[in-house]
């Protein structure tokens, strides 16, 4: 019986309480309001900013040459090193104009040496006077002209063996394997999209996220340029897309020298460790960014009135008079909350509960804080059952 008695008073208080003494058998008197006076307070909060994530290295995969896949050597999630092997190419046609290019090659190391035997035997021809300038200078003409085409000869045995060698597509750096859009048979080139696959590299992960012109402006002001701004910037955390917050800590790394004539931005890039291999290139997530205030005006959202997009705040003046004030807040709360950035200063006194029956003008009997809950307490315990009742119906 005692435990329904409390859960009975407990509602009445809480009701009283969220209607401020406004509703029809609840009623004060006296027109008492409660009253707080503005102070500084120090508080800290963050601000989040969309991000997206990327390894610091994504590197698509793409073939230099075109054929069909006869292979594929890796799995899509597989950690792979830096020349691993991926997949291989139809290759017969290169393998073809290898062995051609060696024929050439053959061919003209052949005739090279033979005109080098008659050069050389043009040279003891010439000695003994057997033959003239010109005959021995033919030979050497012919014996160097030899020399060339052997020379394009291995040029284009070294072309025909790298071109083969693309057949064999792979890793140019460590990292993880993206997703394998072709099978085993599947004819690509150099220009098939999507790529063959991607390596990521994601020990370290950049979030790319936008600050505005204006906060950017503000952080560069404050420390004297940009380099030294992202220095000095706070240890920044990660929320990711479950809403759990990441364990490691991240920097801020880079801010791109352009903003956005779109949308008046500017790319900023973090950066976070990833040594357990949890964050993956291509996900999403939130940047927080801590932001301590020393001097900072903070209200309960309770006490503001809404009105298309804009906040209000009864205060109270020296005549005991509401005035109905616009005020602005910090779009960064805690829910519960919030930060006046402009429209209260220290020593201004508002109007905390039962705002919904003021008007603009209206005179009140200003009460302390522990005075109103007092009044509740009182008022609750004197209401009866019917009072109660009618209460929750209006």
């Amino acid at each position: 019986m005692k435990k329904k008695k409390f859960l009975l008073f407990a509602a009445v208080t809480a009701m009283l309480v969220s209607c401020g003494g406004g509703n029809s058998g609840m009623n004060f008197g006296d027109n008492e309001y409660p009253v707080e006076t503005v102070q500084n307070q120090s508080t800290t909060m963050q601000t989040s900013y969309p991000a997206s994530l990327k390894g610091i290295q994504d590197v698509e995969i793409r073939p230099k040459v075109a054929g069909f896949i006869t292979k594929v050597y890796v799995k899509e999630g597989q950690n792979v090193g830096a020349g691993q092997l991926l997949f291989v190419i139809d290759n017969a046609t290169y393998q073809a104009a290898v062995r051609q290019a060696q024929a050439s090659v053959n061919t003209a190391t052949a005739q090279c040496n033979t005109q080098k035997l008659a050069y050389e035997n043009s040279q003891k021809l010439h000695e003994n006077k057997v033959i003239g300038d010109f005959e021995l200078q033919s030979a050497k003409n012919s014996y160097e002209s030899a020399l060339a085409q052997l020379a394009q000869a291995r040029a284009s045995l070294a072309s025909a063996r790298e071109t083969l060698s693309f057949c064999y597509v792979k890793s140019p750096t460590a990292g993880v394997i993206g997703n394998l859009p072709y099978k085993e048979g599947a004819m690509v080139s150099s220009s098939s999209s999507p790529a063959l696959t991607t390596v990521s590299n994601i020990s370290t992960i950049e979030a790319y996220f936008s600050m505005t012109e204006r906060d950017v402006l503000n952080m560069t002001k404050n420390a004297g340029s940009i380099q030294a701004a992202i220095e000095s910037y706070p240890d920044l955390r990660l929320q990711l897309a479950d809403g759990t917050t990441y364990v490691e800590t991240g920097r801020l790394a880079k801010a791109s020298g352009v903003v956005d004539p779109a949308t008046g931005s500017i790319q900023m890039i973090a950066r976070f460790p990833n040594p357990q291999r949890l964050l993956k290139s291509g996900s999403s997530g939130s940047i927080i960014v801590p932001r301590s205030e020393s001097s900072a005006i903070i209200i309960p959202q309770s006490v503001t009135v809404e009105v298309q997009d804009k906040k209000f705040v009864y205060l109270v003046g020296k005549d005991n008079k509401v005035k109905y004030t616009e005020i602005t807040v910090d779009p960064q709360n805690d829910g519960k909350n919030f930060i006046v950035t402009s429209g209260l200063k220290v020593g201004d006194k508002y109007v905390t509960n039962g705002v919904t029956k003021l008007s603009d003008g209206m005179e009140i009997v200003p009460i302390s804080q522990e005075r109103y809950k007092q009044k509740i307490s009182e008022q609750a315990k004197s209401m009866s059952a019917g009072d109660i009742v009618n209460g929750m119906k209006k």
